[in-house]
């Protein structure tokens, strides 16, 4: 019977053992290689870099609010707004009483910073989070609304603003999905390079 016992138990241990080495150690090494040798910009984090100095990453959002910004969409991560080890959403649905104070607010706030009058149309990007809470996109639409704000704070002439809002717009992906966007980081480091 033990012997029996010990056949059986054998070759589980190893193919766990192995399954192990190959699952948890073998396929994300050769993963981790494959993609450093393939895309190392995009494996190291698509990561910004300004003089030498890491400012941020293309792939995550982060928090602007002086004037001379332009602003990100909301972030519902806690306990600060843009915290990587925290993404995720509000989980507030559509018809929840807080979420729609919190959205009424974002637009009473988002017309009064950008000047615009009651009646005007506010992007659904400007006053709610994204599902990860990292978003670091925002419509044209919302740009554009901004931009008079951004280029008054800097003493620079609107169509220039513009400009450099069309020069960072990027199209639908495959040209098909989802809408022409703008990075805000790319876009407000482009901006401090204005001279």
């Amino acid at each position: 019977m033990q012997a029996s016992l010990r056949t059986l138990l054998r070759p589980a241990a190893m193919l766990t053992l192995l399954f192990m080495l190959l699952t948890g150690l073998a396929y994300p090494l050769a993963t981790a290689l494959v993609a450093n040798f393939l895309f190392p910009y995009q494996a190291g984090g698509s990561l910004i870099r300004q003089g030498g100095r890491v400012v941020g990453s293309s792939l995550l959002g982060q928090a602007f609010t002086s004037p001379r910004y332009f602003h990100p969409r909301p972030s519902a991560t806690a306990p600060e707004p843009y915290n990587a080890a925290q993404s995720g959403g509000s989980n507030l649905g559509p018809t929840n009483a807080k979420l729609v104070q919190a959205v009424q607010e974002r637009v009473r706030q988002y017309r009064q910073e950008n000047g615009l009058a009651e009646g005007v149309p506010v992007p659904v990007d400007a006053v709610t989070a994204s599902g990860s809470g990292l978003d670091p996109h925002i419509s044209l639409a919302n740009a554009e609304l901004q931009a008079p704000r951004v280029a008054k704070a800097r003493g620079l002439p609107v169509e220039r603003v513009r400009q450099l809002i069309r020069e960072h717009t990027q199209g639908r992906q495959f040209g098909l999905l989802g809408e022409p966007r703008v990075n805000v980081l790319e876009l407000n480091l482009a901006l401090d390079g204005v001279r």
